[in-house]
């Protein structure tokens, strides 16, 4: 993702590093602990390759109570990350020749998570002006015979973009008149700042043709622990399992036992969290604000900022290596994401307030 920068930034014992999408928030210590209990008590070996039965109950009960939306236990796969899932379910839909349509900037392990599987992406620019959101009038053009499913993200890594219950509307309304399969990838859904998270799977009729991904990484602090899920209609996730089989078994029993803990203590672990990331989101764009030469849409959502550098004259990548190289400062450019990507570069709010302060602190106010 970063080419060259993460290599030539290992020389720097002062660096700032807003590259990464790792929290820096620790697991909450009772997710810790219930884990480490349940490992002490031998609860060390594989797993249903679906997940432990506990565990998929505890997810159809979160959806049941954070949306009012039931789920069938035959809906529900557990896998070894999110990433690793996007992957199962890439391998368990697409045939070779297969389109995809995604909405760019992306997260860039999609293309080659459907590029493995056979597939084709087929990016969907986005743009500033429309906040990033999907303008229905550009996908209709996208869809060809070989169009099998449409791939989101919201809240969006890179751009920060929420897509409200009409935006979701408007995609799934595509998906049902054009008979597509639509794939959402709900990795931040805490962090929607601009409106609740929607899971566009609870829209009338929509359940039998979405399928959705999810983590415990961002939203409970737990990328270390390699723990997600799959919602999807049972012949989908009887295909993902038997990727799954072949691939990784099972995801890890001790992680999976620090799922079930971090779904029971969600109310008490999440609002910490959802506050400290909005903080640092309104301090990092308060502190662009005093830049001449950068700028930000008001944040929606995520833990990211999608920075324009448009004014400075350089490319992304010209940027974010001289960023670098003179302040010490990285960051991934924005073309990494996508050509609609060229002219930003992506912030990871992964580090405190005083270290975006000092970031910022470093920079000239007028001219790069």
């Amino acid at each position: 993702m970063m080419g060259d920068l993460g290599p030539r930034a290992a020389a720097f014992d002062d660096l700032i590093n807003f590259s990464i999408g790792d929290p820096d928030l620790k697991t909450d210590d009772r997710i810790i602990e219930a884990a480490f209990q349940e490992a002490m008590a031998g609860n060390t070996h594989y797993t249903d390759t679906r997940g432990m039965p506990r565990l998929r109950q505890a997810i159809r009960d979160f959806y049941q109570e954070e949306f009012g939306f039931a789920v069938k236990d035959e809906e529900v796969a557990v896998t070894t990350s999110a990433c690793q899932g996007m992957w199962a379910v890439m391998q368990a839909v697409l045939d070779e020749g297969d389109e995809v349509i995604v909405p760019e900037p992306y997260f860039s392990p999609y293309k080659d998570q459907i590029e493995m599987a056979g597939g084709v992406l087929v990016p969907l620019p986005t743009c500033e002006e429309e906040n990033f959101e999907v303008n229905v009038h550009r996908i209709e053009p996208l869809i060809t015979e070989k169009t099998k499913a449409i791939l989101f993200n919201t809240p969006n890594n890179p751009t920060g973009c929420c897509f409200d219950r009409e935006a979701l509307e408007v995609i799934a309304d595509v998906a049902k008149r054009h008979d597509l399969l639509v794939i959402a990838d709900d990795i931040y859904t805490i962090f929607s700042y601009a409106g609740p998270f929607i899971p566009i799977g609870t829209l009338p009729g929509m359940a039998e043709r979405t399928v959705t991904v999810r983590s415990f990484s961002k939203d409970y602090c737990m990328t270390g622990w390699r723990l997600g899920y799959v919602i999807a209609p049972p012949q989908i996730i009887e295909a993902i399992t038997l990727v799954g089989e072949s691939n990784v078994y099972s995801a890890p029993s001790i992680s999976q036992s620090a799922g079930i803990a971090a779904l029971s203590l969600r109310h008490e672990v999440q609002p910490a969290i959802i506050e400290e990331f909005r903080r640092r989101t309104l301090v990092a764009c308060e502190e662009i604000g005093k830049i001449d030469y950068l700028s930000v849409l008001p944040p929606q959502g995520s833990i990211y900022l999608f920075v324009n550098i448009k004014r400075t004259g350089l490319t992304s990548h010209e940027f974010a290596s001289q960023l670098l190289d003179r302040y010490h400062i990285l960051v991934i450019p924005g073309n990494v994401f996508g050509s609609s990507g060229e002219g930003y570069v992506r912030l990871a709010l992964t580090l405190g307030e005083d270290k975006i302060r000092q970031a910022f602190a470093r920079l000239p106010k007028d001219k790069f």
